[in-house]
C-alpha cells in the first residue's frame, strides 16, 4: 500500500511541474513570436503561423537554400513591355522561291531537312519546267523551226565560203551572225522544254522551313526554303504611342536572360494603328525561332525611384498578389504586398510595399511560399 501511495503522489508532482512551465497567455518569444499561440508546425522544423508568417529552422533554411539581402532604394530607369515577335534578319537570312512552274527534282545530296546547315550558292534541288500540252506542242513547233532555219543558214555559209573572193565580205557576216542567233534561239527553247534550273541557297544559315518534297508540282513565286542565321535574329515590337519610340534606351527579352537587344530603329509610318520598332539580338540562343512571339522589355530615359530585386524574389500570395518575403526573425520570415514594375528579363523594382531596412529573400522564395 505504501508503494501504491508514493507512485502516485510521484505522478501529481510531475503534472504539477508540467502545468507549471507552461507559457502564459500572451508571453511573447524574443523575436516578438506569440508563445501561446496554437503550434501548427511539424518536427521538420516548418511552422504557418496563425499571423501568416511563417517559422522555418536555420537547418532547414540551409537544406532549402534559402538567400536574403539588405535593399537599398534607388534611381532605375523607367520600364515598359511591348509584344513583339522574332524575325529573319535581311541581312544574314534568306528566302528560295520558284521563278517558273516546274517539277522539283532532289540534288545528289539529297532535299535539305528542317536544320540543315547550308552555304551560300549550295545547290539545293533542281526545277524541270512544266507546260500545258498546248504550250509544249508550240514551244517544240516553233524549235523545229529554228532547226530547220539552222540548217538552211549553215548551208548558206558553206556556199558563201565557196565564193569567198567574189562575194561581198558583209553577206558572209551577217550569215554568220544569224546562224549563232539562230543556233542561241534553239538552245533557249530546248532548255525550256526538256532543261533544269539549279535551286541555289540565296544565303549562309540553317533551314527554317522546307516545303517542298521530290516529284512536287511548284508554281512561280512558290516559297521553297526560308534560311536563318541563327547569329543573327531581329525583333520587331510594336506600340501605340508614337513619342516612346524616342525615350528607349534599352532592351530586354522577357525568358530570355541571355539574349541582349539593341536598337535599330523605329517606322515612321504607323502599322495597324502601332508603331514598329526593330530590335536586334547581339547574343545568339537556341532557343529564339522565327515567328516566336516574345515580349519586349523596353527602358526609357524616365526615372523611377525603387528598390531592385530578382524577379524570382516575387510570389503570388493566396490572394494573387505580388508579395515578396521578409526575414523577421533568425527564424521567421513575413509575406509582404508590394508594387512593382519589371526593369529587365531576370529584375524588377519594388516602388511600394518595401522599406530600405527591410532584408528581403531573394533565393528560395518559391518554396516559402508552399508552406502551409
Amino acid at each position: 500500500m505504501s508503494i501504491k501511495f508514493f507512485i502516485c503522489t510521484s505522478l501529481l508532482a510531475l503534472s504539477a511541474y508540467a502545468s507549471n512551465t507552461d507559457a502564459a497567455p500572451g508571453s511573447h518569444g524574443p523575436n516578438g513570436e506569440h508563445l501561446d499561440a496554437p503550434a501548427s508546425g511539424s518536427s521538420s522544423g516548418l511552422a504557418r503561423l496563425p499571423d501568416g508568417s511563417v517559422n522555418i529552422s536555420k537547418q532547414v533554411q540551409r537544406r532549402l537554400a534559402i538567400r536574403t539581402v539588405m535593399v537599398v532604394t534607388g534611381e532605375h530607369a523607367h520600364t515598359v513591355e511591348l509584344n513583339g515577335r522574332v524575325g529573319i534578319d535581311p541581312n544574314a537570312g534568306g528566302r528560295v522561291q520558284a521563278s517558273f512552274a516546274g517539277r522539283i527534282e532532289a540534288a545528289k545530296s539529297g532535299l535539305p531537312a528542317i536544320g540543315q546547315k547550308v552555304k551560300k550558292g549550295e545547290i539545293l534541288a533542281y526545277l524541270h519546267p512544266v507546260a500545258t500540252a498546248i504550250d509544249r506542242g508550240n514551244q517544240q513547233a516553233q524549235l523545229a523551226e529554228i532547226r530547220a532555219s539552222t540548217t538552211l543558214a549553215e548551208q548558206r555559209i558553206q556556199r558563201l565560203e565557196a565564193l569567198e573572193g567574189s562575194v561581198p565580205l558583209k553577206e558572209l557576216q551577217a550569215a554568220r551572225a544569224e546562224l549563232i542567233s539562230l543556233k542561241g534561239r534553239e538552245k533557249a527553247i530546248s532548255g525550256s522544254i526538256a532543261g533544269m534550273e539549279a535551286i541555289t541557297a540565296s544565303a549562309s544559315g540553317n533551314i527554317a522551313s522546307a516545303s517542298v518534297l521530290s516529284g512536287q508540282i511548284v508554281e512561280a513565286r512558290d516559297v521553297l526554303f526560308d534560311i536563318v542565321d541563327a547569329n543573327r535574329m531581329v525583333i520587331e515590337a510594336t506600340t501605340a504611342d508614337i513619342k516612346l519610340a524616342s525615350q528607349v534606351t534599352g532592351a530586354s527579352l522577357n525568358g530570355f536572360p541571355d539574349v541582349k537587344l539593341s536598337l535599330i530603329g523605329f517606322g515612321r509610318a504607323l502599322r495597324d494603328g502601332a508603331l514598329p520598332l526593330s530590335f536586334r539580338a547581339s547574343t545568339a540562343s537556341s532557343a529564339l525561332a522565327a515567328g516566336l512571339p516574345v515580349t519586349v522589355t523596353v527602358q526609357l530615359k524616365d526615372k523611377v525611384d525603387g528598390i531592385s530585386l530578382p524577379a524570382e524574389a516575387v510570389v503570388r500570395n493566396a490572394n494573387n498578389e505580388p508579395v515578396v518575403w521578409i526575414k523577421a526573425g533568425s527564424e521567421r520570415f513575413i509575406a509582404m504586398p508590394i508594387q512593382y514594375q519589371t526593369l529587365d528579363a531576370t529584375t524588377i523594382v519594388a516602388t511600394k510595399g518595401l522599406a530600405p531596412e527591410n532584408r528581403v529573400v531573394v533565393s528560395g522564395a518559391a518554396l516559402i511560399n508552399q508552406i502551409r
